[in-house]
């Protein structure tokens, strides 16, 4: 019998549109059977990466989110440690892994960057757009930064 697929969706927050110059401050994500029932999540925040700097449009967005900036720096840890956490929390999932993504939003490119720079290797089994999954009512992880929870859903501005 082949295995299960699961889907995992994700939120991120950065500090810039791409990975290495600028870093991934959180990463959040929940897992689901096919189904649609939840059997999992996944939060953490990360360390800036070493010489990687804030590009002047977050500057602007984490300005106007002072709060929302110092819960990503909560309890951060090392890059390393969280992407060898997370591959490791996708593994343990029982079925096969998918990567819930919507082309706009930069969760896909930061969680690839990071699993295969500090991790050495992506742990996802495929990956579906999340317009043509088969529940879209998949959601990502509640977002705490109470910039999300007010102004919508700001994964596609440069700074979040």
């Amino acid at each position: 019998m082949p295995p299960t697929s699961l889907y995992v969706t994700t939120h991120v927050h950065t500090d810039g549109p791409i990975p290495g110059p600028h870093s991934l401050l959180t990463l959040a994500s929940s897992a689901y059977r096919a189904d649609g029932v939840p059997i999992g999540t996944f939060t953490a925040n990360l360390r800036e990466l070493p010489g990687a700097t804030l590009h002047p449009s977050s500057l602007e967005t984490w300005r106007d989110r002072a709060e929302d900036w110092l819960w990503t720096r909560r309890a951060a840890r090392p890059p390393a440690q969280v992407a060898h956490a997370y591959a490791a929390w996708v593994e343990s999932l029982d079925g096969l892994p998918v990567f819930v993504t919507a082309p706009e939003d930069p969760d896909h490119l930061f969680c690839y960057w990071y699993l295969q720079r500090f991790a050495g290797r992506w742990p996802f089994a495929g990956l579906v757009p999340a317009s043509d999954g088969p529940d879209r009512s998949w959601s990502p992880p509640p977002c705490p930064l109470s910039g999300c929870r007010t102004a919508g859903d700001l994964r596609t501005a440069p700074a979040a």
